[in-house]
């Protein structure tokens, strides 16, 4: 993957940046994206295209424009124009998780649909050319009964895209569903939140080496923890959870994870600990971790991408 290959590349939403990263002992290697840089607000996901550009999608934070999918060298970080516009057919409100097929195809989960009055209005899953930005159409996601407000995307190995959705309405529910790229059709409800896997609010997911399923979850109260759910890659039952705090402790969790170098699960931390700001890089099969990235260069950390992270699956 030439000169990305061993870079890890962060979108901190605290000041609007892409910040970088030497893969493989963390070292800070400067602003990748300055904020000015494209405009950016409230940078999401995050993957390099077919062509090894960088793709972040912007979801214009208190703008006045509708959010869009931004494209950057890959070398030097240098703008290169909207693929997505603010203003295009089909342009999305609020994009948030973003992945691109091998067919350079370019799926975005955009949470929530613009509204008029203060209550949340639910969001599309949309699909654009990887190559000129042309919108290819929404999702049907009239087979699921629930509120549809997607947060992140994900392509399995089964050739299916997996995407969380979160309920805004009851923040104790949460959905893994599954959908078909290439019909654009709603498949099923691979994941829902229940007294087992307390799944509340997910987020970012990814298969892991082990073919399971990561995804982040949220404390539901005072008396819970932040952390990361371990579900089976083919059938969906809940295994395990990964704390990322600790109760009557200050929180720490992750919008966003991803498993990079020596099958390593890297897990950028949000909170009011001592710890916001730091990335953790976690051995998933004894849940320890050690800090790869020390708190105080990254403000607010979200997504993330290694140079040679798989666009579509997000496998290192």
């Amino acid at each position: 993957m030439g000169i990305r290959s061993d870079f890890l590349y962060i979108g901190d939403t605290s000041d609007d940046t892409v910040k970088r990263f030497d893969a493989v002992n963390g070292n800070f290697l400067g602003t990748f994206v300055t904020s000015s840089s494209g405009s950016l607000h409230g940078p999401r996901g995050l993957i390099f295209n077919h062509v090894d550009n960088l793709l972040v999608s912007n979801q214009n934070v208190e703008q006045p424009q509708n959010g869009n999918v931004l494209q950057y060298n890959g070398e030097t970080g240098a703008f290169l124009g909207e693929l997505v516009t603010s203003i295009q057919e089909g342009a999305s409100f609020a994009p948030r998780g973003i992945v691109l097929s091998n067919s350079n195809v370019l799926y975005v989960a955009d949470i929530e649909s613009v509204s008029s009055n203060e209550e949340p209005q639910p969001g599309e899953l949309r699909a654009y050319s990887g190559t000129n930005g042309a919108f290819l159409g929404i999702f049907n996601h009239s087979g699921f009964n629930g509120p549809f407000f997607p947060r992140s995307v994900v392509i399995g190995t089964d050739g299916l895209l997996y995407v969380s959705v979160f309920n805004p309405f009851d923040p104790l529910n949460g959905w893994v569903l599954r959908f078909n790229p290439h019909t654009l059709e709603f498949v099923d409800v691979f994941i829902e939140s229940n007294s087992v896997n307390n799944l509340h609010r997910p987020e970012g997911l990814v298969f892991g080496p082990d073919g399971n399923l990561y995804i982040t979850s949220f404390r539901a109260d005072a008396d819970d923890t932040d952390k990361i759910l371990v579900f089976e890659g083919k059938t969906g039952t809940f295994i395990k959870k990964i704390d990322l705090d600790e109760v009557g402790e200050p929180r720490a969790f992750a919008m966003a994870i991803l498993f990079g170098p020596e099958g390593k699960l890297f897990v950028p931390i949000s909170g009011n600990g001592p710890d916001t700001g730091s990335v953790r890089r976690y051995d998933v099969e004894s849940g320890s971790f050690d800090v790869f990235v020390p708190p105080g260069i990254l403000g607010v950390p979200w997504y993330l991408t290694f140079g040679n992270t798989d666009p579509a699956t997000l496998a290192y």
